[in-house]
């Protein structure tokens, strides 16, 4: 397995792991260029195969890498970028290392957290008004948000955020709070992942 498939892009070369990646790869480890590290595992293919059980694998690694020595942050890579050699992958960090620079600091020590509004079926209720609530309680709170697609008519609200590790605690508390104060809502609330809806940076798959 001689490609190089990448979960996602780090400041230096610290981030080395054993564990379940996509492909059927078991470990995980950095290629550097220039104080940039592209985390990455060993395939066989430069087109892999978007399964459920690997694109789920790409997640968890991701999680993993934000979680390694107490809190990394990466720039998230969507599934499927995979190189031939690493002298591609570097020259992919040397061309976008201004992108990924600035998003790096963007979301440096952030994480991304999701929520979902769905309205009870027999439930009317105001959106506008639940936009505004939500906002007056999550925005003080959030570093971005971003808003996201409606995509049923249970739906009431569908909203990701960028939020500082050390302002987790009050996000969650935040979050817990409105859902005492609804009872015709359901709240979905998930994560953290890696911050996806915050990053726009990208690289061709060679």
């Amino acid at each position: 397995m001689t490609n190089r498939y990448v979960y996602g892009i780090v400041d230096g070369d610290t981030v080395e792991f054993e564990t379940e990646a996509v492909a059927g790869a078991e470990r995980v480890y950095t290629i550097s260029h220039r104080r940039l590290g592209a985390v990455v595992s060993d395939i066989d293919t430069t087109d892999p195969e978007e399964t459920d059980e690997d694109a789920q694998r790409h997640d968890d690694v991701l999680r993993e890498i934000m979680n390694y020595d107490s809190g990394t942050t990466v720039v998230p890579m969507q599934f499927g970028m995979a190189f031939e050699s690493d002298r591609e992958l570097k020259n992919v960090l040397r061309g976008a290392r201004p992108a990924f620079r600035r998003a790096m600091t963007d979301i440096e020590g952030r994480f991304e957290l999701g929520l979902k509004l769905v309205r009870e079926d027999d439930a009317d209720v105001d959106r506008e008004a639940i936009e505004g609530d939500v906002a007056d309680r999550l925005e003080p709170v959030a570093a971005q948000s971003v808003e996201n697609d409606l995509f049923s008519d249970r739906l009431v609200l569908n909203r990701s955020y960028l939020v500082d590790r050390d302002e987790r605690e009050a996000f969650d508390d935040a979050v817990a709070d409105f859902e005492d104060d609804r009872d015709d809502l359901m709240v979905r609330y998930t994560g953290p992942f890696a911050p996806y809806s915050f990053v726009d940076v990208k690289i061709g798959a060679q």
